[in-house]
């Protein structure tokens, strides 16, 4: 009888995570309850203290701070069962070491001790989150190899990219003639170039005039990580730089899934080094569609439909470009039914919500002003419409055939060579693809194309993922992997130039 009734108490344990977690000791779990215990505190201090005064009482400060206890260890025991399945390691250790980031939350105590200045709108908040991400990189970077090649990636390359554009904005500085400052620092305002400034003034002001050709949510998470780091261009970056990290690491386990981990090293690196590659470290939409659209195709091929949906759901939310994952979602579902995978609502579910993002801005639109494809119609601004493929090549010929200056005929030939190298890689390595990689790409590149311009195709070669894998198993040969590292960097370190000091580039 008592073995019956000892079975359903272990049973709760066992849910609650309670013997697994204890395993870590004492010190970790105290640890991690007083992580909780002040983000209970500060949630009741910033929440419900100014904003419910009703809800003041005796119980709602120790009911939030048990709360905040009870669910702290909660995703402590869920990510460090997640992290020890993923590295190879004992579940106990990636408890002892996971409980080390969350000691960076205790921080927020120094809200009451330093100055105003500090800590004012959440800023501490967020330097302890950074802490905590930071920490929890880490001890990912200690047990992971994946982690590690990524991020060795990752720096290398955002390092000499910062470096290159801080030198250009103060040895050269800007071009003649008048330009947006999205900060007094010169060094911070160099990363609010071009179309940055859209994003941030949609973000500080609110969607008008052309501002509606730019999808939302890249701008609604400046917004929302603004409030916290209360700077909208320091928030771009730090969205920018965060997305690229997981966009390489999704790249990364997307191309080592499909061939291997050295083509997935060469993949991630041609990326990084990619000519227009500063645009994943400014204040624009490609890093953070790059990893949305690697990470949605991640998920369509580990047959995980609803979870990409929802990624491709935000993609079609952040470019109009998202909603192409339509089509390799369809030519994977279609696969994995002739494969058996039958009698399903998954995968109606993920497919209707990728999109959905487009649907809701339309929405939007139709709401504000009364169309719906006002995102299309405001692109005549910039001197697009719809038009067949081979009308922006032949456009491209005309301005070249009749420029003024020699600025005009070199980007126009930048255009057209980033063109013909999407056109030729695809023609030339298609059949290394999968039919779904293979299609996604033939209509990033057909879409733009379909605009009457070229313009800016440099930059959306950037998140052409299938690119990248086909140059990186070319790149097993020694005399291609030198070619396109001999082309790119110059390239990257000309362009970076470039942008720094407010001339186009893409």
């Amino acid at each position: 009888m008592s073995a019956q009734a000892e079975q359903p108490r272990r049973d709760i344990y066992r849910f609650f995570g309670v013997e697994t977690t204890a395993s870590a000791g004492l010190v970790s779990i105290v640890a991690v309850a007083l992580a909780g215990l002040t983000l209970g505190f500060f949630g009741w201090y910033y929440a419900v203290l100014p904003l419910h005064r009703e809800l003041v009482s005796e119980v709602s400060l120790p009911a939030g701070m048990v709360a905040g206890a009870i669910i702290a260890l909660w995703l402590w025991q869920s990510y460090s069962a997640y992290f020890a399945r993923r590295a190879g390691v004992k579940l106990e250790r990636a408890l002892q070491y996971d409980a080390i980031s969350w000691l960076c939350w205790l921080l927020l105590w120094l809200s009451f001790v330093l100055p105003l200045g500090v800590t004012h709108s959440g800023r501490m908040l967020a330097i302890s989150g950074a802490l905590f991400a930071v920490a929890k990189l880490a001890i990912a970077v200690r047990f992971n190899q994946t982690v590690r090649e990524v991020l060795t990636d990752f720096l290398i390359s955002r390092f000499a990219i910062v470096v290159i554009a801080e030198l250009a904005a103060v040895i050269i500085g800007q071009r003649t003639g008048t330009h947006v400052a999205e900060s007094r620092h010169l060094l911070l305002a160099v990363w609010g170039r071009w179309d940055a400034v859209h994003y941030l003034d949609i973000a500080t002001k609110g969607y008008h005039g052309t501002n509606m050709a730019f999808f939302p949510l890249f701008p609604l998470l400046i917004a929302i990580v603004g409030y916290f780091t209360g700077n909208h261009l320091i928030a771009g970056l730090v969205i920018s730089n965060v997305a690229f990290f997981f966009g390489l690491l999704y790249l990364y386990k997307l191309v080592e899934h499909e061939f291997d981990r050295t083509v997935a090293r060469r993949a991630i690196f041609y990326i990084s080094i990619f000519p227009t590659a500063i645009f994943f470290s400014a204040v624009y939409t490609e890093s953070l569609f790059l990893a949305l659209t690697v990470a949605s195709f991640y998920y369509i091929r580990e047959r995980k439909w609803v979870l990409a949906g929802i990624i491709g759901l935000l993609a079609s939310l952040t470019r109009a470009e998202g909603v192409l994952l339509v089509v390799p979602y369809l030519i994977e579902w279609f696969a994995a039914y002739r494969a058996g995978a039958r009698g399903e609502w998954k995968p109606f579910l993920g497919l209707a919500l990728i999109p959905l993002g487009l649907v809701l801005y339309m929405a939007w639109l139709w709401v504000l002003n009364g169309d719906p494809l006002y995102f299309s119609h405001v692109q005549i601004h910039w001197n697009r419409h719809l038009a067949p493929p081979w009308a922006s090549v032949s456009h491209a010929f005309y301005a070249m055939a009749h420029a003024k200056t020699g600025q005009i005929v070199a980007n126009q030939i930048l255009e057209l060579t980033f063109t013909a190298l999407m056109i030729g890689v695809l023609l030339a390595g298609w059949k290394q693809l999968r039919p779904s990689a293979a299609a996604y790409m033939a209509l990033s590149i057909l879409i733009p194309m379909s605009t009457s311009s070229l313009m800016s195709m440099p930059r959306f070669a950037l998140v052409l993922f299938p690119m990248f894998s086909i140059l990186a198993l070319w790149g097993r040969r020694p005399a291609i992997n030198n070619l396109i590292v001999a082309l790119s960097l110059p390239l990257l370190g000309l362009f970076t130039v470039l942008f720094a000091d407010w001339y186009w580039v893409a």
